[in-house]
């Protein structure tokens, strides 16, 4: 062989050699290119609680421990492992490695074998290790004996997976229980809204509501000469333009049947003698009431309590014109049944309503003496002295708040 010829064989021979080199270069470049698998890492830093940590374990412990989610772990893993430069990335990959072979010794001790063979391929077996992990990707995932205070990299995933679903749990939990509360509150406000409502309505919008459908803004004039009589039943108040129907044909003296009475008019009362008789003829009808109960003239007598002695009320009854001259004004209680009976004078009508309007507290009884025509004319009474007396004075029909009470009474 020339020497030319050797000194190409050399050449072609150090290229080979840097060829392979390179090579291997690229190889193991590639590799720690790519972090290791963040939950093999967790595993790592988990698996000896006791055992000092590395920079990168350190951080490792850090961020699994913070509460995100494995997703998130694996991505801030992966920030952390790229910004490293070549030199720790290389430490991350030494300290993946050297775990590894922990985990194989581990495996290897646990498995019996003659102590000539393990003492025969120990040495063969390390080397094996370390020219395979220069070379080569991180081995696969696998299942290794559970040491005493270490945990699998099975069991960290899972712990992980669980902890990002409890909290998955725990948010939806709290939106259910927003919505309830939510629910609940609005429920809440719709009852305190109806019972405001009737509250307001019972003592405020009921007691200076339009006193009746009925009532005329012009005043009422009445000429005993030259005024024909309406055939129907009624009271006619001048003074506060009221004139209403009166019934007569409600021959109950009980709540019930009073209360629904008073949705046609005013009421007289069956125990009392009726207008054109001698004694005293009582007349009912309400001040003001809930306005969702039935009826036109639940403010019949809203404005009774502006009448005063001297003032002229009428009846009128079967074509007669009855007239009245109040003499007598008073509050009295519910029970203070005794301004139904007879007075001393021949014929009166006496007027009732609750007071204060909107209320059934009080009662306001306005008496009035017949003035027309000529009293002493009038027949003797229908009304047997016999017969039941009431033992309280119709109130308004009941409020809201007393539908309510009643309800859980």
């Amino acid at each position: 062989m020339t020497d030319s010829d050797k000194q190409t064989s050399d050449n072609t021979t150090s290229d080979d050699t840097n060829a392979a080199a390179d090579l291997i270069r690229r190889k193991i470049n590639s590799i720690h290119n790519n972090e290791p698998d963040a939950v093999e890492e967790v595993a790592e830093v988990f698996a000896d609680p006791h055992a000092p940590l590395s920079k990168h374990q350190a951080y490792m412990r850090e961020i699994s421990s913070s509460g995100r989610s494995l997703a998130d772990i694996q991505t801030a893993w992966h920030t952390y492992y790229a910004g490293l430069p070549d030199k720790e990335k290389h430490e991350v990959w030494e300290e993946f490695y050297a775990e590894h072979n922990k985990q194989k010794k581990s495996e290897t001790s646990n498995t019996p074998e003659s102590p000539a063979s393990h003492s025969m391929s120990q040495v063969d077996d390390d080397d094996k290790t370390a020219r395979v992990h220069a070379v080569q990707p991180p081995p696969a995932k696998k299942s290794h004996p559970k040491r005493p205070g270490a945990r699998t990299v099975s069991e960290v995933k899972h712990q992980l997976l669980s902890k990002a679903d409890s909290k998955a749990r725990v948010r939806l939990k709290a939106k259910q229980h927003f919505q309830s509360l939510l629910f609940g509150v609005g429920m809440g406000m719709v009852v305190v809204l109806i019972l405001l409502f009737g509250f307001f309505n019972d003592r405020f919008i009921a007691p200076f509501i339009t006193p009746s459908k009925q009532v005329s803004s012009t005043p009422i004039i009445i000429d005993s000469t030259t005024t024909a009589v309406d055939p129907t039943p009624k009271v006619i108040i001048p003074k506060i333009n009221v004139e209403i129907p009166v019934v007569y044909d409600e021959p109950s003296i009980q709540e019930g049947p009073i209360q629904k009475a008073l949705e046609r008019g005013v009421v007289h009362y069956a125990s009392t003698p009726s207008p054109g008789e001698k004694g005293n003829a009582v007349i009912f009808g309400h001040s003001s009431n809930n306005i969702l109960n039935k009826g036109q003239y639940k403010f019949a007598f809203v404005l009774l309590s502006k009448l005063e002695a001297g003032d002229i009320f009428y009846l009128t009854k079967d074509g007669v014109r009855y007239g009245y001259k109040v003499y007598e004004k008073k509050i009295v209680k519910p029970t203070e049944v005794g301004v139904l009976n007879s007075t001393d004078k021949i014929a009166t009508a006496t007027l009732v309503t609750c007071d204060p309007p909107g209320t059934s507290l009080n009662r306001l009884v306005i008496v009035g003496e017949q003035i027309s025509p000529d009293p002493n004319n009038n027949k003797a009474s229908s009304v047997s002295a016999s017969s039941q007396q009431p033992t309280i004075i119709p109130s308004n029909a009941p409020s809201l708040w007393q539908r309510i009470t009643d309800i859980f009474n």
